[in-house]
């Protein structure tokens, strides 16, 4: 008798065990698994915002996670499903499950008000040709967390800025120091800035909130002190007259100012909230580069052993891990030869592409590139021909670098009267011909050429004509506080032959509001011998220092 039991009680055991393989042999047979995952190793996804750091993969790569790099800009070790933070989310589907992950909206970057944005989205609407422009070409919200497409658009950058400032502060300093007090209590008082729309030296349809640049400026004024390292050897070191003129300008103009400035430099660098270093990437490029050997390592080395040299010299550099140090350059080249040894820093850069190079939203800042022929006069011939006799609808003149240009000139080179678009133009005494198409022209085309930035940007502003930015995923300058489609038009690189379409529907009421606006936003882009209130060189280091501000661990 009990031999049978126990014979029957194994039998049973056997079928359900039977019964449980085949259930879950259909279960692989009919369950669809989601089309994605997300594995986050650094921080939850907020939902509307963009996740910088995550890698995407599908379930048939489960088993083989442990191999998985992540391929975005700010590029993470490998993490395996063993070793991701224990607070970190693990395997979260994106698709076809309802879940949302979000984590508090933090407010640290500038914020706009209602009236602040009606601007912005009144150009959109011309900007896309569309009345109801959603993000990432109609994406369901599911996945606005996640840029999917190649471009990122002026509102994404917005978002990205918020999330960043949100999610990947500076390193928390190794000790106390009485200036990581006064930075916290200049944060505070900027993002409880007194509402003030009305500041007569402040047009406020140019900011994403006036209010709030206006505080931020009269703190930095009032408190930022900048250390200058005195290391360094001439020419790519602490000679700014070697570039003076060109393209480069802006790294001259600005050492020049900085090295000048009673105001902002201290000697004493326990006091310092920044630490500037002072070199040139153009004399970098020019005096160490080696012609066709298609190599930047002896620059990249070279600023590697400068690094060394200071942070062995001084405490500061190892205090921050460098978060509070910060440089100034232009040359195309400065994403890449810094981005191995000095990416901690806060590194202004003409070439601020959001994609390609690395660029950091929140982290980075986004230097104007300046064309300057006459540094002892850099305001000969700025302005233009009033609105109504602006003859020409379009210009664009320059040489052909780069891939988007050449698509520009075969869609509209001698194909449309309205249209002047033209390669290289003759020479002329002080590029006058050049000149005078920029202040005769209702738009001008700034079109990117080997890299996102483009000198035509500001030249557009000098000349009171309105840029047309053809340039996709660049950063413009002063991003975090001026509301550029209140003056500018962005247009995708891939809408090139659409072009006229796109500034024709523009009314010509509304032309004439940014028209205005351009004339009225010049003087955040003029360099002077003696830098004023509010000029470039105060938007330059008042970029620099908003940048530290919201970077400050409480």
């Amino acid at each position: 008798m009990g031999h049978e039991f126990q014979y029957l009680l194994e039998t049973k055991r056997f079928v359900w065990l039977v019964a449980l393989v085949f259930a879950i042999f259909m279960m692989f047979q009919y369950f669809q698994f989601p089309n994605g995952y997300v594995v986050s190793s650094l921080f939850p996804v907020s939902d509307g915002q963009i996740v910088a750091n995550t890698t995407r993969f599908h379930a048939s790569d489960i088993s083989n996670i442990s191999s998985l790099h992540n391929n975005t800009s700010n590029a993470l070790s490998p993490i395996s499903a063993t070793h991701l933070p224990q607070n970190s989310p693990a395997l979260t589907p994106t698709a076809a499950v309802n879940i949302t992950l979000s984590a508090p909206t933090i407010p640290l970057g500038p914020v706009a008000s209602e009236s602040d944005r009606d601007v912005s989205t009144s150009v959109k609407d011309f900007n896309g040709l569309q009345k109801n422009p959603v993000r990432s070409d109609d994406k369901s919200s599911a996945t606005k967390d996640v840029i999917t497409e190649d471009v990122v658009t002026i509102s994404e950058m917005h978002d990205m800025l918020v999330h960043n400032r949100a999610s990947s502060r500076s390193m928390k300093p190794r000790w106390s120091s009485a200036v990581d007090k006064e930075l916290l209590d200049a944060k505070f008082q900027i993002e409880n800035a007194h509402v003030n729309e009305n500041d007569p030296t402040l047009y406020a349809p140019l900011f994403v909130n006036v209010s709030r640049f206006k505080r931020s400026y009269e703190l930095m004024e009032k408190t930022l002190k900048v250390y200058i390292y005195k290391e360094g050897a001439k020419p790519i070191f602490h000679e700014p007259q070697a570039v003076q003129k060109g393209i480069y300008a802006s790294e001259g103009w600005f050492m020049k100012n900085m090295k000048a400035s009673q105001q902002f430099v201290t000697k004493k660098p326990k006091q310092a909230h920044l630490f500037y270093l002072p070199f040139s990437s153009r004399m970098l490029e020019e005096k160490l580069f080696v012609p066709d050997s298609h190599s930047h390592n002896n620059l990249v080395q070279y600023l590697k052993n400068y690094l060394d040299l200071i942070a062995g010299k001084y405490s500061f550099w190892n205090r921050t891990g460098g978060s509070d140090h910060f440089f100034v350059a232009c040359h195309d080249w400065t994403p890449s030869i810094t981005k191995k040894h000095m990416n901690t820093c806060i590194r202004a850069m003409c070439n601020s592409d959001i994609k390609k190079e690395g660029f950091t939203l929140g982290k980075d800042v986004p230097l104007p590139e300046t064309l300057i022929s006459s540094p002892k006069n850099p305001l000969r011939e700025y302005g233009g021909k009033p609105a109504s006799e602006r003859s020409t609808l379009a210009f664009f003149a320059g040489r052909m670098h780069g891939d988007v240009r050449p698509i520009l000139l075969q869609h509209w080179q001698n194909k449309d009267p309205d249209m002047k678009i033209f390669g290289k133009l003759p020479k002329s005494k002080h590029n006058i011909n050049y000149i005078n198409y920029m202040k005769s022209s209702k738009y001008c085309i700034c079109a990117k050429g080997y890299e996102v930035n483009s000198p035509r940007v500001v030249e557009a502003i000098f000349y009171d004509c309105v840029p047309v930015i053809i340039s996709d995923n660049f950063v413009p300058p002063f991003f975090e506080v001026l509301n550029w489609e209140s003056f500018a038009v962005f247009v995708k690189e891939k809408d090139i032959p659409n072009l006229k379409k796109i500034l024709v529907s523009i009314p010509e009421s509304r032309y004439l509001v940014m028209q205005e606006r351009v004339k009225k936003v010049q003087e955040h882009f003029f360099w002077h011998v003696k830098p004023i209130k509010y000029d470039i060189f105060h938007m330059i280091l008042h970029s620099i220092w908003y940048t530290r501000v919201f970077r400050t661990l409480e």
